[in-house]
């Protein structure tokens, strides 16, 4: 009684919240139901419920698949790759622009370091592909033109491939990764500031000593949760800009899943990789978390 009595005060606010909740489980818990699959051998006339069980079997064809071993491969590399070379460079932009004195310079900046965000995967590898295609590419003309050579395969090229992902992830997200760090930054105390300057800190200092501290549950935090985020690689990234010759580098989790699942029709072995996706992710995002916290920082949970 006491929780009706509560919802029917602040009915208002639960009906606020109700488009969201109504999303989360229509999109988040809805498809649940299909996590059976991963231990069906699905066929259509029959259905989800009516396909027969086979138990273990389709983790078993992942066990004996090479494919499958060399997407958890390419996804573990690459998501790492992407924490140690996108990670900090937000941070490090974020201080940055934090040192900028000039309001009106300092949004012209944001402004030009937001607007790749808003450009889909599609339009990026396009870019790109105008840009660096050895045959086709403008760089390539020009050097052909000034240098009598064109530009290595470069899109093609399995050596090339992890450097094209991971430039292109700092470049797509850098600007819209900074918000949560500039939110952070704008509420330290000024007088920490003041203080450090009536010590003798200079701006470099400052920024070490004050905002670096100051920020850094913004950063535990993201970084806990871009561990829990481990085995989501980038599928949009990773399927506009990888092909055939690029596979052995470029295929991950995602993709797989993609050509096992939609391409050859294989429902259960997708399902399966997908429930391992999700318990990998699960036991990273606790592992992270327990770990933070015996440092002695404060965990996302």
């Amino acid at each position: 009684m006491v929780l009706v009595r509560t919802v029917v005060k602040h009915k208002m606010f639960y009906l606020m919240i109700l488009p969201g909740l109504l999303t989360l489980l229509v999109f988040n818990y809805g498809p649940v139901y299909g996590i059976q699959l991963a231990f069906k051998n699905f066929m259509y006339n029959k259905g989800i419920m009516g396909s027969p069980w086979v138990g273990w079997d389709n983790f078993l064809y992942l066990w004996y698949d090479s494919g499958f071993w060399r997407a958890l491969r390419n996804t573990f590399v690459i998501s790492f790759g992407k924490l140690i070379f996108y990670f900090p460079a937000p941070i490090i932009v974020a201080l940055l622009l934090n040192e900028l004195r000039s309001p009106r310079f300092k949004r012209i900046i944001q402004s030009l370091l937001y607007i790749p965000h808003f450009f889909s995967w599609v339009i990026v590898s396009g870019i790109f592909v105008s840009l660096f295609s050895s045959t086709s590419g403008v760089l390539s003309k020009v050097s052909f033109e000034l240098l009598g050579h064109r530009l290595p395969p470069m899109i093609v090229d399995p050596d090339y491939f992890l450097t094209i992902i991971f430039s292109t992830s700092v470049w797509h997200g850098v600007g819209w990764g900074t918000i949560i760090y500039l939110a952070a930054i704008s509420g330290v105390n000024p007088e920490l500031y003041e203080s450090a300057v009536m010590d003798g800190a200079n701006r470099f200092k400052q920024a070490i000593y004050i905002t670096l501290p100051s920020i850094k549950f913004a950063i535990v935090m993201t970084l806990i949760l871009s561990l829990g985020g481990t085995m989501n690689a980038g599928f949009d990234q990773i399927f506009n800009f990888y092909s055939p010759p690029t596979y052995e580098v470029g295929d991950i989790i995602d993709t797989y899943v993609y050509r096992k699942g939609i391409i050859d029709a294989g429902y259960g072995v997708s399902t399966a990789v997908g429930l391992f996706k999700s318990v990998i992710n699960c036991a990273l995002l606790f592992s992270a978390n327990w770990f933070v916290k015996r440092l002695g920082e404060e965990g996302v949970f």
